[in-house]
């Protein structure tokens, strides 16, 4: 369920025909970061996500019938991976990605689960994650790892909620 002030904001799913438009958002988005790392490739950027795209996992961000961007979560044994989330520049900042964000801790509560995800290093993407309660589990060369647990008491399968 997604939940925001944005009255017209919704998830769908994705089609493998999406892929494509997809990739293009996810490079218009990434830019910036990448650029500041002198790591812009649009080609590399582009080819790595659609070597990886699978439509089952993946889910349009509509604002009205407009593509706003989209998010990945995959399913794993032991928790949820949000693979993925990426708004267009112009969609930024408005509380998309808080929204969505918010749908998918509630899909990882419902299924007793942590979220986990990783952010390139020194993207403002890390300060964002941080302030909807992810928590920093680790580092590498140029990304930070994040996972976020449904507080204690919080209702998940079975335990019933408000």
């Amino acid at each position: 369920m997604l939940t925001s002030t944005l009255p017209d904001l919704r998830l769908a799913p994705a089609a493998p025909e999406d892929g494509t438009r997809l990739a293009a958002i996810r490079v218009e988005a990434m830019r910036p970061s990448l650029e500041a790392l002198g790591r812009f490739d649009p080609a590399r950027a582009r080819e790595r996500f659609l070597g990886a795209f699978d439509p089952d996992d993946t889910r349009l961000i509509l604002d009205g019938d407009a593509l706003a961007g989209f998010v990945v979560v995959r399913r794993r044994a032991d928790h949820l991976y949000l693979d993925h989330l990426y708004l267009s520049p112009d969609r930024q900042g408005e509380g998309r990605g808080s929204a969505v964000v918010a749908a998918v801790q509630a899909e990882a509560r419902e299924a007793g689960l942590p979220l986990r995800l990783m952010a390139l290093r020194g993207s403002r993407a890390n300060a964002f994650y941080e302030s909807l309660g992810f928590v920093v589990t680790g580092s590498d060369s140029w990304d930070i790892h994040f996972e976020w647990q449904a507080p204690a008491g919080a209702a998940g399968p079975g335990q019933g909620g408000a």
